[in-house]
C-alpha cells in the first residue's frame, strides 16, 4: 500500500511539474542574441481611414484671411478658449467614403493619405488664396485595444500615430505569465476586410515585420497558454480533473490502510 502512495505521490507531483511554464514559454526573442536587425525601411507612417476623427487648423500672417478655414469650438461656446489646437478645434470625420467636408475647399478625399501627405495638399490649396499657410493635422481618435491575458486589458487612446507592439503591449500593463507568447493575434481591418495576422514575440522576426507597427483601431488579442486553459475551471481541465483523482485516490487509500492497522 505504501508503494502505491509513493506512487500517486509522484504521479501528483509530475503533473503539477508539467502545469509549470517553462523559460522557453515565457521569455521574449528568445533567438535575438547576436542577430543583425535590417532597417525597417522608410519610417511608419499611418494613413488616414474612414471613421478617422482629424483635428486640422489653418494658420498665417494674417489672421482674418486663415480664420474661414477653420471651425473652432468658440463658435459654438462663447467665450471658449484654448492654447491648444487640438482642444480648441473641431475635428473632421472621414465619412463612409474617405471624405471630409471642409471650410472653403468643400468635400476632400483625405482616405489613404498620411498625416503629411494631407498637410501638403492642403497647403497647396489654400495657398491659392492665402499667402504661405500653415496647416497642422493631428489624428484625434488614433486607438488601439488590446484584451487577454494583459494586465490591463483595454481601448487606448494613442497621443501619436506611432505606436508598435511592445509599446502596446507596455501600455496594457504587459503579458501575464498565463499568456501564450507565440499566438498573439493581430486583427486589423484592410480595405474592409477583417485581416488576421499572427505575432510571436519568443521570436525577433517581429521586429522587422510589417506588423510591429500598429495602426489606428488595430486589436490585439493575447491568448491563455494551454497550462492556464488546463487549470483555469477546476471542473473541466484536464490537469484539475488528473489531480483531483490522483488525490482523492490518495485520500482513499490512507484510509484503507488506517482501517487495515
Amino acid at each position: 500500500m505504501k508503494t502505491i502512495v509513493r506512487s500517486l505521490l509522484i504521479l501528483a507531483f509530475a503533473a503539477l511539474l508539467c502545469g509549470c511554464a517553462t523559460k522557453k514559454q515565457i521569455l521574449y526573442f528568445q533567438d535575438i542574441e547576436g542577430r543583425q536587425l535590417k532597417p525597417l525601411g522608410a519610417e511608419y507612417e499611418a494613413v488616414i481611414k474612414k471613421d478617422d476623427r482629424l483635428v486640422i487648423v489653418v494658420s498665417g500672417s494674417d489672421k482674418s484671411v486663415t480664420a474661414p478655414y477653420n471651425l473652432t469650438l468658440a463658435e459654438l461656446t462663447a467665450g471658449a478658449t484654448s492654447t491648444n489646437p487640438e482642444q480648441a478645434t473641431l475635428s473632421y470625420l472621414v465619412d463612409a467614403e474617405g471624405n471630409i467636408d471642409f471650410p472653403i475647399l468643400g468635400k476632400l478625399h483625405v482616405e489613404g493619405l498620411t498625416r503629411n501627405q494631407l498637410v501638403q495638399m492642403l497647403t497647396q490649396e489654400i495657398g491659392k488664396d492665402v499667402k504661405d499657410p500653415i496647416v497642422y493635422v493631428a489624428f484625434k481618435n488614433y486607438k488601439i485595444t488590446v484584451l487577454g491575458e494583459v494586465r490591463n486589458p483595454g481601448t487606448y487612446i494613442l497621443d501619436s500615430e506611432k505606436c508598435n507592439v511592445l509599446q502596446a503591449l507596455g501600455r496594457a500593463g504587459d503579458l501575464l505569465l498565463t499568456a501564450q507568447r507565440d499566438g498573439i493575434l493581430l486583427i486589423r481591418e484592410e480595405n474592409g476586410v477583417q485581416q488576421y495576422h499572427p505575432i510571436d514575440l519568443r521570436n525577433s522576426d517581429i521586429l522587422e515585420s510589417p506588423y510591429y507597427y500598429l495602426q489606428q483601431n488595430d486589436i490585439l488579442y493575447v491568448p491563455p497558454s494551454a497550462t492556464r486553459v488546463a487549470s483555469g475551471t477546476a471542473a473541466t481541465g484536464i490537469w484539475g480533473t488528473i489531480l483531483s483523482s490522483i488525490t482523492t485516490s490518495i485520500a482513499v487509500i490512507s484510509l484503507i490502510i488506517s482501517a487495515s492497522r
